[in-house]
């Protein structure tokens, strides 16, 4: 049990002994200034009303309740209106680094999830070009989510959305046709709403050089499968550039080809939740919250880009996933209210939890103080793979995770190719790498320090308490960042962790020192190794041993 977990125990049992409400879950924080102590609790002025006490007064009743030696508390001090700090001795707070050496590369994992199957889709994007930045964005996004469920006690499925059906299709087949046709030497131009990027050119070459028939390209649909097969790979080569692998891989030319469509609107019908209006089918949306109905099938017979939308989730329901997260980009907005009023009307999802969105904002990359808006293949944008290749997989993912995802992001190529301070996974990373290379210079086997023989009172350098925090602090920053769905709060951890372990790396020497010394910072140095490492792997970051 940490000490942190002690203490909330022993408030508790304080609080039950004062008449507080049975359901009492008293709340720790870590005091912005160290010289506070190591735990803060507001819990004496939750239970004022209650217990009709002055916040003081009842902090002070807390304080004389409790055992504060069974909490693992030196000294517990009340402050201001009623807050009240506790202080860990030096050796009773470097204790805890001993369960970080035994958990290895599971300490941070807890079994909350408690095997709940929970699908998360993210990327999803139509099969019509290479990934751009906002894909790559959503993908890094996904992933880590997905990561922190499972570290938490998740059962993820990881899912792509492919939407190989409707009209972005459609411009994707006739922009295709149309380089074929440029090939042939017609002087045929791409419709508006196609597709100019290079890669129609390659994709309309190879289509030449494996139909040979059709050099004139007039199998419209013989093109179109073939342009959706060479992007759909194209993407997966972006994805595996990237380190994201997927689970399942889901069709929407499916939901129709298995009359998934129909069944849904038969359903919806069935349901009472339709009506026809100006020959077009309605859903009843303004029930579940939406400001007015939406059209869901129109006077030609097609269906609005929604309903699939909640066939495909009707779907997920049908396989078991009773939670859903889509991962998706800010101008999806508008769909969220429609896809879950579909839902609810058929009784999925009530009240109004499924699925849930990560709804997240776009990037704007800039190198050499410029914007960057096209790339040398897609035209248009930047893909994925122009940013990989600028500058790695590793800068990418961090850069993509280091802000909260429905905020804006500028991208700076060469703040993330630089081998500086001010480049944070540069700078996280050898953190880790200077660990290591105590461990290489000493030729000790890192495997051999588990902390016994250790005596933690040794441990007593302010910034050697300060980084013993930080490392026992990662279970409960982990799940915290699990149930809110911020890998970013992982990303800000370890950088502040970073700075935490160069401060110390800088100020207590490891090797060369007396032997109990060296054991205790031994110790230490294989704890943040642990933590740094088990905080890059979530978010699909590598921990170099080397810089």
């Amino acid at each position: 049990m940490s000490a942190a977990d002690r203490i909330r125990g022993e408030l508790s049992r304080a609080a039950q002994t004062l008449g507080a409400p049975a359901d009492v879950e008293p709340v720790l924080e870590r005091p912005r200034d160290p010289q506070f102590g190591e735990w803060a609790t507001n819990l004496a002025m939750t239970l004022a009303r209650p217990l009709k006490k002055s916040p003081r007064d009842v902090a002070n009743a807390l304080v004389a309740a409790m055992d504060l030696g069974a909490a693992g508390v030196s000294a517990a001090e009340i402050a201001g209106p009623g807050f009240i700090n506790f202080r860990i001795a030096a050796g009773d707070l470097a204790a805890g680094l001993p369960t970080i050496v035994a958990a290895g590369t599971n300490f941070g994992r807890r079994a909350a999830g408690e095997g709940r199957a929970v699908n998360v889709e993210f990327v999803s994007a139509n099969p019509t070009g290479p990934l751009h930045v906002g894909h790559g964005r959503q993908a890094a996004l996904g992933d880590a989510i997905a990561s922190l469920l499972e570290w938490t006690g998740s059962r993820v499925s990881r899912e792509f959305y492919y939407n190989d059906a409707g009209v972005q299709i459609a411009n994707l087949a006739v922009s295709v046709q149309a380089r074929v046709a440029q090939g042939a030497g017609r002087d045929t131009a791409i419709p508006d709403g196609g597709y100019h990027g290079e890669y129609i050119r390659e994709i309309a070459t190879r289509y030449v050089a494996e139909h040979p028939e059709d050099a004139q390209g007039t199998d419209l649909d013989a093109i179109r499968r073939f342009a959706v097969a060479a992007l759909r790979h194209e993407q997966d080569l972006d994805l595996q550039a990237f380190g994201v692998k997927f689970d399942t891989y889901f069709l929407e030319s499916s939901l129709y080809s298995d009359g998934k469509v129909e069944k849904t609107v038969a359903a919806l019908t069935g349901a009472g939740a339709t009506y026809e209006k100006d020959d077009a089918l309605w859903l009843c949306t303004t029930r579940f919250g939406d400001d007015k109905d939406r059209v869901m099938r129109k006077r030609d017979g097609t269906y609005t880009y929604f309903l699939p939308d909640v066939a495909y989730h009707v779907t997920k329901w049908e396989r078991g996933f009773k939670r859903a997260i889509n991962v998706q980009g800010a101008d999806h907005h508008s769909t969220v209210t429609r896809v879950r009023a579909g839902l609810q009307a058929l009784g999925i999802g009530i009240p109004d939890g499924y699925p849930e969105y990560v709804l997240h904002q776009m990037v704007t990359v800039m190198r050499a103080g410029e914007e960057m808006k096209i790339s040398k293949r897609a035209g248009s944008y930047v893909t994925v793979r122009d940013l990989i290749d600028e500058v790695g997989r590793d800068a990418v993912r961090y850069f993509f995770l280091m802000r909260k995802g429905d905020s804006q992001l500028v991208f700076d190529i060469d703040l993330a190719r630089s081998q500086s301070e001010e480049n944070p996974v540069y700078y996280i990373q050898m953190a880790h790498a200077r660990l290591a290379g105590i461990f290489r210079v000493g030729e000790i086997d890192v495997e051999s320090v588990t902390g016994d023989d250790v005596d933690f009172s040794l441990l007593s350098l302010p910034e050697e308490q300060e980084l013993v925090k930080a490392l026992l602090d990662f279970p409960m920053l982990v799940a915290g960042a699990a149930e809110a769905l911020e890998p970013h709060r992982i990303a800000s951890y370890l950088l502040e962790t970073a700075r935490k372990t160069h401060l110390w790396y800088h100020k207590a020497h490891v090797l060369n020192e007396p032997e109990e010394i060296t054991r205790a910072r031994l110790l230490l140095a294989r704890a943040a190794m642990i933590v740094l490492k088990n905080g890059l792997s979530i978010l699909g970051i590598t921990a170099p041993d080397r810089m």
